[in-house]
């Protein structure tokens, strides 16, 4: 299963985890995917209940355009474009050269702390 891990993090827990991640490329140590936010306000406005639900539908759906997706979802063309462009630029969607789409993700895993460590 493809998946990929969101994470809410600090600063310094951000530079951490993106050292970590370094360090296991340079090792040549393969590391699941990761996408960190710094809050849970930039999680929710960046990945909303809608984004999600248009992610699903292309993981059942690969191959449609945009037009094609706003059409099947019943939502405004414009509205559609500016999530795929969104969920593009974060990599939860692919666009092939012909403009279809793709989720290359089966599961996104989303964590956040509760509590700091002791």
């Amino acid at each position: 299963m493809n998946r990929i891990d969101i994470e809410v993090l600090k600063p310094q827990a951000a530079l951490d985890a993106f050292a970590d991640t370094w360090r296991r490329m340079e090792s040549g140590t393969s590391a699941t995917p990761r996408l960190i936010f710094g809050s849970l306000r930039e999680l929710f406005s960046a990945i909303t209940e809608k984004r999600l639900e248009l992610l699903r539908f292309v993981a059942t759906q690969e191959g449609l355009n945009t037009r094609q997706l706003a059409q099947a979802l019943g939502r405004d063309y414009k509205n559609v474009y500016t999530d795929v462009v969104d969920l593009v630029d974060l990599g939860l969607l692919e666009k092939n050269p012909r403009g279809g789409l793709a989720a290359p993700y089966d599961e996104i895993v989303i964590h956040t702390i509760v509590r700091d460590a002791a």
